[in-house]
């Protein structure tokens, strides 16, 4: 692996797909939440909608991941090798694994704390904002941590349709023989599912500061 690194043209295109790898994995995360967050409050207030969503949702996930990668272009006509089409069906994988938690989630909330809001004259998109979901936080983080990974191992699936990532350097090692290649391109994701995982630990910390005066206090 050094001597993979010594090469200033390797460390470019290595670092170059890892760029491009945190790109193709954390804005389908990004949209995924946003497009899952109201499908699910959607499905907790409307009762009945929950079976069809959760399993639209089920579907949804269950469809290859090349196969969609080759499906998008011919539905959306993007083309065969933009990196939109990675985007787009990261996006429905990920909110199709977040519905599920999402109204799991905030059926976490007590009770008794909505009806406070309410009687405080809080109104639904208000008493959402700042007291549902952000009490909702440590059940949804679990999912989201979840979804970060698949996002970043399915990332490499788009090299084999030509879209870039560090499963380039997987195609690339393997049609040169190369395994040190290989192995750069498995650690590297490796690491990166880490390093991300370990970051949203740090988010969910920060956004549920309640949660770590109740553990001192404990």
């Amino acid at each position: 692996m050094i001597d993979y690194f010594g090469s200033p043209s390797n460390r470019e295109l290595v670092f170059g797909q890892l760029a491009q790898h945190v790109y193709l994995a954390l804005v389908p995360l990004v949209l995924g939440v946003l497009l899952a967050l109201p499908l699910g409050r959607l499905a907790q207030q409307v009762r009945w909608l929950r079976g069809p969503l959760q399993g639209t949702s089920n579907v949804v996930y269950t469809i290859p991941s090349l196969a969609l990668f080759v499906l998008i272009p011919g539905i959306l006509g993007t083309p065969l090798l933009s990196p939109v089409n990675v985007i787009i069906a990261l996006t429905l994988y990920t909110a199709a694994l977040l519905v599920r938690p999402v109204m799991d989630a905030l059926d976490s909330v007590p009770a008794h704390i909505v009806a406070a809001a309410t009687a405080m004259g809080f109104r639904p998109t208000r008493r959402f904002l700042t007291v549902e979901l952000p009490l909702s936080v440590p059940v949804l983080a679990a999912a989201v941590r979840v979804a970060s990974v698949s996002n970043i191992s399915l990332v490499s699936v788009g090299a084999l349709v030509g879209i870039g990532g560090l499963g380039r350097l997987f195609t690339d090692g393997f049609q040169r023989d190369y395994p040190e290649q290989i192995l750069i391109g498995i650690v590297l994701t490796l690491l990166l599912a880490l390093v991300v995982d370990l970051l949203l630990v740090v988010l969910w910390r920060l956004l549920t500061p309640w949660a770590r005066a109740g553990v001192k206090a404990a």
